[in-house]
């Protein structure tokens, strides 16, 4: 094929009927596209930096390949992709540069799918947008800007939203000079800065903003790592997350973490909680929280750790310090904010219905250690139905599991309650309200049990309510000067 040529292709596309025994083949009856079909659109992670709907292959077909969903569930998939990185989300904080074009991409995607899917026999007024990590926080904001009135009826967000502290960039002015420097574009004048950049090489700019994972090991946390994201811009994000949920008001909602979301974080972190005869100290602790809550200083180290070690008891387990750590970080950068999230749904929607869920089966990365459950991103492919796909690789159990994700997730994009619709469910999903909290527990083994109330809400009302009211560094140095 020629350079810049594409094809499309169509897989399967039978050029008769099946034939009977030893019978002349006869022309296949033709096709009535599908009506009306609930629309699930899916937008990728990959921390804002890397990734594509295509991504991932594993034994065969992409991570993303919506064909087992769309089959069990029968709705329409749509993987869509959008800028990530530099391109997507370099900004100088005001008009000039303005950022989010990841996310502005996105909104022209699923745009394109309304105007457009009711060709491809899907219902143009319920379509669902779900995404995991960056994805859900693409998602999260999708749904909060002002753009997306009437686009789509429903969310789904999977470990990250809006309000997670990874999503958002409060000081892009500061990384846009750094990724400068890296391409040789710094000058003393801003906008001669921004006119060398705009005639860099893509491919360079692009790689001026991957991770340095070096830098760690010098400062802080994989969290200071997550530099391009998505900044309030006035615009497609008027305001703080927070206080656009009057914005989400008309979309079900359902959002839940993966149990230890931050496990693969904290293991960059604080490294010996995944060795054998690694010791985790109380002072690796202490630091991993100093690091998380740099602009609180010291007081906030001391509180978190009373409330996390207030269960450990005189002489803790080394396997508890270690659980300990792999929480903290799942706490601070998913679970919290999504349980946020959740409440203030439920607290200015009219009418729509707020869902939540913790998936907590059991790793299947080797190696971990034995109290290692739902690793970070974990849940795709049972979404995506891989253990259907791929059977050799997994076991009966995961097929179980796997059905009744799909089951739940396309009964949501169906009719907005996953307990109703098209396909049978193990347990009912309780609604999520102002003034009630139930999560649903997902894994294998789905029983009435599988039902339980106000999630980690010690861990939640520590970190929403006593950590946000300390005040912060700056504050305090500002009034001394």
């Amino acid at each position: 094929m020629g350079l810049f040529r594409s094809v499309d292709v169509f897989k399967g596309v039978p050029f008769a009927d099946v034939p009977g025994k030893w019978e002349k083949p006869k022309p296949h009856p033709g096709w009535s596209v599908s009506k009306n079909l609930p629309v699930m659109v899916y937008l990728f992670g990959g921390a804002f930096l890397l990734g594509a709907s295509n991504d991932v292959a594993i034994l065969g077909d992409s991570l993303y390949d919506g064909k087992e969903m769309a089959d069990r569930g029968d709705v329409i998939v749509v993987t869509v992709n959008y800028r990530v990185g530099t391109l997507g989300f370099l900004s100088t904080g005001d008009a000039r540069l303005p950022g989010n074009y990841g996310l502005w991409d996105q909104h022209a995607a699923i745009s394109w799918v309304r105007r457009n899917i009711a060709a491809f026999g899907g219902n143009p007024d319920n379509i669902t947008i779900f995404g995991q990590s960056a994805g859900a926080v693409s998602a999260s904001f999708q749904m909060l800007s002002p753009y997306s009135k009437g686009l789509f009826r429903r969310v789904i967000t999977q470990c990250g939203v809006a309000l997670s502290p990874w999503a958002l960039q409060r000081k892009p002015m500061a990384l846009t000079k750094k990724i400068a420097r890296n391409v040789g574009c710094a000058r003393s004048n801003e906008d001669d800065m921004l006119e060398c950049l705009k005639i860099s090489d893509p491919v360079g700019l692009t790689l001026a903003g991957k991770i340095d994972v070096l830098l760690i090991l010098g400062k802080g946390t994989v969290m200071d790592l997550l530099e391009l994201a998505p900044v309030i811009d006035g615009d497609f994000i008027p305001d703080e997350p927070s206080q656009l949920f009057h914005n989400a008001a008309q979309f079900d909602y359902m959002a839940g973490v993966n149990s230890m979301d931050g496990h693969i974080f904290a293991g960059v972190d604080v490294p010996s909680i995944n060795k054998k005869n690694g010791n985790t100290t109380i002072a690796n602790v202490r630091g991993l929280l100093a690091g998380l809550t740099k602009e609180k200083g010291n007081a906030a180290v001391d509180s978190a750790f009373s409330v996390y070690s207030s269960h450990w008891g005189s002489v803790p387990e080394p396997a508890v310090v270690k659980k300990t750590v792999a929480n903290i970080e799942t706490d601070f950068l998913f679970l919290v904010p999504t349980q946020i999230a959740l409440q203030l749904h439920a607290s200015s929607s009219s009418g729509a219905r707020t869902f939540s869920y913790l998936f907590n089966m059991k790793t299947r990365i080797p190696g971990f250690p034995q109290w290692v459950e739902a690793e970070h991103a974990e849940d795709l492919q049972y979404l995506f139905g891989k253990p259907f796909a791929t059977p050799l690789v997994y076991f009966p159990r995961h097929r179980d599991l796997s059905k009744y994700m799909i089951a739940y997730w396309t009964n949501f994009a169906r009719t907005g309650d996953p307990s109703n619709g098209d396909s049978r469910v193990p347990v009912p999903w309780p609604l999520f309200t102002k003034h009630h909290h139930p999560y649903l527990i997902i894994n294998h083994k789905m029983t009435k049990s599988s039902v339980s109330y106000d999630l980690r809400s010690d861990y939640v009302t520590y970190w929403a309510e006593t950590y946000s009211i300390l005040p912060s560094f700056r504050r305090e140095e500002m009034m001394e000067e």
